[in-house]
């Protein structure tokens, strides 16, 4: 099960339906099961409180998640600043629709074990958005 919220902001995720139909062929793809996600969609001073009081990060990030997955079956929640999603469509000269989605899979990625933090990382995990994101019909 996949649900979306928002947390002050006023913003609709449109084709839920499908949204959560990619993400979950997303995680079978990397051989999880899906248990449920949590997106939160919420403006940069929710998300910088969120990771100031649980990572000690006092930066603006356009993405957090925190992974509950046990084994092969993911859950957690994924916090998802709309300003930073929308300011960084911007300098990258892509739509908002489409920094959206690569967040959101960003998010789940993390759930089935990729990480950021080196280049490689980087790169790979780079490199599984491009694919997942080439992926969607809608």
């Amino acid at each position: 099960m996949i649900n979306y919220y928002t947390e002050e902001v006023s913003f609709l995720v449109e084709n839920q339906d499908k949204i959560t139909s990619w993400i979950t062929d997303a995680i079978s793809s990397e051989n999880y099961k899906l248990d449920s996600i949590s997106y939160i969609l919420c403006n940069d001073v929710y998300l910088l409180d969120i990771n100031i009081k649980y990572l000690k990060h006092n930066m603006l990030t356009d993405v957090i998640s925190f992974d509950e997955t046990i084994g092969k079956l993911i859950s957690g929640d994924i916090f998802i600043s709309i300003d930073r999603v929308t300011e960084n469509a911007k300098i990258f000269n892509n739509s908002l629709i489409d920094e959206l989605h690569r967040v959101m899979i960003h998010g789940v990625l993390h759930f089935c074990g990729y990480k950021d933090k080196s280049a490689t990382d980087k790169s790979v995990m780079r490199a599984k958005e491009d694919y997942y994101l080439s992926l969607r019909d809608f």
